[in-house]
């Protein structure tokens, strides 16, 4: 496998990609903030089969972090990455500096409205500001033909899908399934943070989730019924909080009075001072 190509500067990166584009080379990104898993390592295991080259990003975007939210402390390895993108046969880690991304009198943002004032939106403010802001760079900066999204971050998904679409951009946003881990709970570089005990009342999420989904298999449409299912698993665990639980349609994220197939339940919640999210589609 050869070693994957470790690019720091946005000018060396465009001038990669245009001899790349010049032997008609196709392009997939797989945009992520490090701290690899098997979650990313699947979503680049998809651009791989897609495409003739793949490009990884690692940056941790400062401008998605609220007040008071774990952009110091978010865990950051890029040898590792590095390692690990080597060991899947990525061709190329993009991996900008913060200045490089933003010099001193950065002054423009893309704003998708409507779909990011909800869920997870409603309580991180300006957080798909600068999600929406971040991708649009990197499509600017890589041109693929293809980009990649795990649907763990399912709102993150239908707003980079959206954006695309209304600025009619050149790229084709696809979604790939979620990844847990053995127990059921979606893999995230968040998940270093919990403590043993902790972890155990994380699990509650999946579990939650996956009863919810039985019982609306088995008939269950209303969704106060299924939410209520949903915090009484929770709660019955310490450590938990529970943010929001919502049943959504599946595309335009409108909240549902029936349940139906094709509608996502989407969930955050705080387990100790981690914030996890996670959905299950119906």
């Amino acid at each position: 496998m050869g070693k994957t190509k470790l690019i720091t500067s946005i000018d060396e990166m465009k001038e990669i990609v245009k001899d790349l584009k010049l032997e008609g080379l196709s392009i997939g990104f797989v945009p992520t903030m490090g701290y690899l898993h098997d979650g990313h390592i699947s979503l680049m295991n998809c651009s791989k089969k897609d495409n003739d080259i793949t490009v990884v990003s690692v940056f941790v975007n400062p401008i998605q972090f609220g007040k008071n939210e774990d952009y110091e402390k978010y865990p950051r390895d890029i040898e590792r990455d590095l390692e690990i993108c080597s060991n899947v046969g990525v061709d190329y880690l993009f991996h900008p500096s913060q200045k490089e991304m933003y010099p001193e009198d950065y002054s423009t943002f893309v704003v998708v409205e409507g779909i990011t004032e909800i869920l997870c939106g409603a309580y991180r403010e300006g957080h798909f500001k600068g999600v929406a802001t971040v991708v649009n760079k990197f499509f600017n900066i890589l041109k693929p033909n293809r980009a990649y999204f795990g649907k763990k971050d399912y709102q993150q998904l239908k707003v980079i899908q959206r954006m695309v679409r209304d600025l009619n951009m050149d790229v084709e946003v696809i979604g790939c399934p979620l990844i847990r881990e053995k127990d059921g709970l979606a893999m995230s570089s968040r998940n270093k943070y919990l403590s043993p005990e902790e972890r155990k009342s994380a699990l509650s999420i999946s579990k939650a989730l996956f009863e919810a989904k039985r019982r609306f298999e088995e008939g269950e449409t209303n969704p106060e019924a299924l939410k209520k299912l949903i915090r009484d698993i929770i709660s019955s665990y310490p450590n938990t909080k529970i943010q929001y639980v919502e049943i959504v349609d599946g595309e335009t994220l409108k909240f549902k009075e029936k349940a139906e197939k094709g509608d996502v339940i989407a969930i955050a919640v705080f387990v100790g001072d981690t914030r996890l999210i996670d959905n299950i589609e119906l």
